[in-house]
Parts: structure tokens; sequence; C-alpha cells
């Protein structure tokens, strides 16, 4: 089965050097208003803790502000770190999300990374190393429309309790991979990706590739995963140019992160990864976009993308690449 193409914003909710945390998110918020008037199929919100480079800490509470300032859009996260989350209250949470909000609420999870963030909730290292594929589960269970959830693993056990809210269907959930083993454990459940912005087609095609093996082992049909990409994208005669000078100052929020184990992350050449960031992305005047973008999903057989429009830093810049994106991929107005 082939998806029809859809067009979503990704929304990191970065800060910039010359602006607070406060004007940061209110300028995430207008990007997604944005959105919804350009046309736009849904925005999808980014989850970090404690570094500028995203300054939402929590991509569910940032969703339900938008659903509630929206009517037509689709709002997801991308993604709710369930190595720092407990898996009840955030299926609570996509339920309750899901109902007020018409279905409009769509949940990606992710693994997360060895940070500090595990020592800071409690969480500890195991929750990342080993505990994903029983987090996940019990994520699922609770939002599988069963009247009673109960658990009884190594890391949750409770006994059975009332589903309230019910969905009234079993929620889906993407799942951010960048590694084989996240892909396979989201295959063999039959979940779909969210693909990274890092990787290049070629890797995602790598890991789609182990994704079907798993997912058809398991007994589901891949054809049926509505994978989704994120893209870097910036549209204009100048748009390389302009990535270059303004992006690195955003992706240096990224060298704060804290390691768990105390040990120095690493730290890439910004102007490199920029570079590759360029190479890898939609960027240029409105036909390099188009060809770019429909490269990428031949290439992957991805119709879903997820793009990445805060490269330029300035809310009035941004703002111009979400418009000059929707006219150069044909969204029409509602």
């Amino acid at each position: 089965m082939t998806a029809e193409p859809r067009t979503h914003l990704f929304l990191l909710a970065g800060r910039v050097p010359g602006t607070s945390h406060a004007e940061t998110l209110a300028s995430a918020v207008g990007y997604a208003l944005a959105a919804e008037r350009l046309g736009f199929a849904g925005v999808w919100l980014a989850e970090h803790h404690f570094i500028s480079y995203g300054t939402c800490p929590s991509a569910v509470a940032l969703a339900a502000h938008l659903l509630g300032t929206t009517s037509r859009i689709r709002v997801g996260t991308a993604a709710c770190v369930l190595s720092t989350r407990h898996p009840v209250a955030l299926a609570e949470e996509a339920v309750l999300l899901d109902e007020v909000s018409g279905g409009r609420f769509a949940l990606g999870v992710a693994r997360g990374g060895p940070w500090v963030d595990l020592e800071v909730f409690g969480t500890g290292l195991d929750r990342f190393t080993t505990g994903f594929p029983e987090s996940l589960d019990l994520l699922l269970a609770w939002l599988s429309g069963a009247p009673k959830v109960g658990a009884d693993g190594p890391l949750f056990r409770f006994r059975p309790v009332a589903v309230v809210p019910r969905p009234r269907r079993p929620l889906p959930v993407w799942v951010a991979a960048t590694s084989p083993s996240t892909v396979e454990v989201a295959a063999a459940r039959g979940l779909p990706l969210l693909l990274g912005l890092h990787a290049t087609d070629a890797e995602h095609a790598d890991l789609l590739g182990r994704y079907r093996r798993v997912a058809a082992a398991h007994g589901h049909d891949p054809a049926l995963a509505p994978h989704a990409s994120a893209h870097l994208a910036q549209v204009g005669p100048d748009a390389a140019a302009l990535v270059r000078a303004r992006l690195p100052a955003l992706l240096a929020g990224t060298r704060e992160y804290v390691r768990l184990d105390g040990s120095p992350p690493a730290h890439r050449d910004l102007a490199a990864y920029t570079e590759h960031l360029i190479r890898n992305g939609a960027v240029g005047d409105a036909a390099e976009v188009r060809r770019r973008l429909a490269a990428s999903a031949a290439a992957t057989g991805v119709h879903h993308r997820l793009l990445m429009v805060e490269a330029a830093g300035t809310r009035p810049e941004v703002t111009a690449n979400i418009e000059a994106l929707a006219a150069a991929v044909g969204l029409g107005h509602p």
C-alpha cells in the first residue's frame, strides 16, 4: 500500500542566541497556527530536557495547548521520551487528548538517550538500556481498548486497574528509531517508525528493510505501517547560505547534553554537520525542494514527511519559510 503524501511540520522549539525561552515557545505556537492556516496536515513536537536545542520539556502538554487553539490539523509528539515517563501516565494523557480533540492527537514515543534525565526523573539507566520494550508493551496494553490492565514485569508490577478514560479504538503509536535494535522493537509490534532528519535516504532504506523482515516474521504486514520521516526544509534562492549562517547556532544546543555516567558527549563539527543536513534535506528553491522530497520518497517508500523549518532562527524568517514551503509543495488553504 502506498500512502498519499502528507506534509507536516516538525517543531523543535529550539532557542537561538538573543531569544528567551518564553519567546521561543511563543514562536513555536505561532508556527503551528501558521501550519493550520496554510493547509499543512499537522505539526509534530520534539521533547527535550535541560538543553536549549529544544525548550519543550513535554510534547504532550504543548500538544494539548495546540489542540485547543486549532480545529483541523493533527498534533503529534516526536517524540515523548518513554524512558523518563511512566507508560500508564503517558497513555492516560494520550487517550484524554485523543478524545477531547476528536481524534486529532498522534502519539510518538522514543527510547531517549543515556542522559542525566534518567537521574533527575528517577527512572535509572536500565529504563534506557533494557526497559524500552516492557515500557512500550505496557503503553500499548493501556491503549488497546481493554477494560482493565495490570502488569507483572521486571520494571512494572501492579494489580489490574480500570482503564479510564477507555479508548474507543486502539490508539496508534509511532516509534522514533535511529538504531536497528529500536527498529526491531517497533517492527515486532507492527508499529510505524518516525525516522530522523540526520540519516541519509540509504540509511533509512536499510532500516526499513530490516523493519519489513522483522515485521513479516511476527505476522505483521509491513506495507500497512504509515512511517514518517523528518527533513530539514528551507526554501528560497539563498536557502543553503541562510542555513549555513544560522543553523549552527541552533545545533550548538546539542552540546548541552549531560551523560548519566559523567563522560563528555560527542561534539560534532557544527559546520560539517550543517553541510550534511543541507545535502540530506530539502534545501533550495521551490523546484529543488520538490525534487528532493520526491527523491527521498522514491528511495525509501515513505510518503509522510515532517519538515523541520526553524533553521533560519528568527520568527519572521521561519514564518516566511513555512509560507514558502506551503506554496512549494502545493498545499491548498482549507
